[in-house]
């Protein structure tokens, strides 16, 4: 029988062993009022730093897989009393009812690049934030960045998940989304990366990208 180690018994391990233990429960246990969510406690929390102060008018989220994160970002807007969130995948078929009914939730099915130009109709000249939480390969990574940093205005975020894999935990695509946010920097002078949002520990180290003009 595996023995299950809590983190009072290991508090002098070194962190690259703590690490694979959070990403378990954060992959097999999480939820959000019920419904499944494959999101860091930290980085969330940051997601409702980032709405109360922008109050943006729309969410995008890129990757959504059984709802929760979706469900818990438009709680967020339910309480700011603003914002609606468009929830992309390629596959939404194990999403929920009370994800699919709450009134501030679109979901879209598909890859997200080819439905660019039906978001950016949707959202027109609004504010908003992006939030690239899909395959986490670099080519489609950076190609989301291309496309999607097109409708964030200045003063907002394109978020990009996991690029923790392999700069923190050896895991998933390699390279992958931190080379990709590496290349589009290099690319794109109208984006900086806001550390100062990070936790010391996050699962999007470098994936902050505030578009400064």
């Amino acid at each position: 029988m595996k023995v299950r180690k809590f983190m009072e018994e290991m508090l002098s391990n070194p962190l690259y062993e703590i690490l694979p233990i959070i990403q378990d429960r954060i992959t097999k246990r999480n939820t959000w009022f019920g419904v499944k969510t494959q999101k860091h406690p930290y980085d969330f929390w940051i997601y409702q730093e980032i709405l109360w102060c922008l109050r943006p008018d729309y969410v995008i989220e890129i990757g959504n897989y059984m709802g929760g994160s979706t469900l818990a970002l438009a709680h967020i807007c339910d309480l700011l009393g603003k914002g609606k969130i468009i929830g992309i995948d390629i596959n939404q078929k194990n999403i929920p009812s009370q994800v699919r009914e709450h009134p501030r939730i679109t979901l879209m099915e598909g890859d997200a690049c080819d439905l660019f130009e039906k978001v950016k109709n949707i959202v027109g000249d609004s504010f908003c934030i992006v939030i690239e939480d899909s395959s986490h390969t670099y080519d489609n990574t950076l190609k989301i960045l291309r496309l999607y940093s097109q409708i964030v205005k200045p003063g907002g975020y394109i978020i990009i998940e996991d690029s923790i894999c392999w700069h923190g935990l050896s895991l998933g695509p390699f390279p992958g989304p931190y080379e990709a946010i590496e290349v589009f920097l290099q690319e794109n002078k109208d984006f900086e990366i806001d550390r100062d949002l990070e936790f010391p520990i996050t699962w999007n180290p470098k994936g902050y990208l505030l578009r400064i003009r």
